[in-house]
């Protein structure tokens, strides 16, 4: 079958398989695909780059041998959501320098992708939409060690100077997430860089509105969407 390499959210200090488990079973179903969730360190325990070297480790094994998953090795995807796809962009970048896994695919939702900017979304929705400046301020603090540049590509994938080889991306943002520039700037220099790619942004939308499905109806539409992408990307 196809696959997805998924890497949960909750800032890299949060989050774990089972708070994430119904998002993950989403984009299985509704991808038609097997999903692998990688149980990756979290800070103020472990900062970076641990939950990047665990991003990257679970790359190199799953894509080693795709078959030992019941994956399709030429249908193998990397996905993340919130800091979750922080770590799939940075290590979709770093795969495309090192070539330790075949990617046909990468997806992103509602992506942080610049910890080390103030954009219009993060001052226009930085307050009063379920994740705020503050949570994200204190979340990289613990994250990064004092010193660590923010502008980093590996925390701040945006950054990277140069952006060829990667696999085809679907990024989704929401329309009042403080995040929604970061996806709608990397669909920008993606499309630049001659990678195929697309970008939805989810009408009255807020953070991680995807993962609260049971408040918000609108969920269950979004990922017949992202599923339809899903199954296209990887047929």
């Amino acid at each position: 079958m196809p696959g997805l390499i998924y890497f949960h959210g909750g800032g890299l200090v949060a989050g774990t398989l089972a708070t994430h488990d119904p998002i993950a079973r989403a984009l299985a179903n509704s991808g038609g695909c097997r999903v692998v969730s990688v149980d990756y360190r979290l800070a103020p325990e472990h900062p970076f780059p641990a939950a990047l070297d665990d991003a990257l480790a679970a790359l190199e094994i799953i894509g080693a041998d795709p078959a030992r998953y019941g994956i399709d090795p030429f249908r193998l995807g990397i996905c993340g959501d919130s800091a979750g796809a922080t770590l799939a962009a940075a290590a979709c970048q770093a795969v495309a320098r090192t070539g330790v896994a075949r990617l046909a695919l990468q997806l992103l939702i509602c992506p942080i992708l610049d910890y080390s900017r103030s954009s219009e979304s993060r001052r226009a929705f930085g307050s009063g939409y379920l994740v705020d400046q503050a949570t994200l301020d204190h979340d990289l603090l613990h994250y990064a060690p004092a010193g660590t540049d923010p502008a980093d590509p590996r925390i701040s994938p945006l950054r990277a100077a140069r952006l060829s080889g990667i696999p085809r991306t679907l990024i989704h943002t929401a329309e009042f997430d403080p995040l929604r520039d970061d996806g709608r700037d990397y669909f920008e220099r993606l499309t630049n860089a001659g990678t195929a790619v697309s970008h939805t942004c989810h009408p009255g939308m807020i953070h991680l509105f995807y993962g609260l499905g049971s408040v918000i109806p609108y969920a269950s539409i979004a990922y017949e969407q992202i599923g339809s992408e899903i199954r296209a990307a990887l047929a």
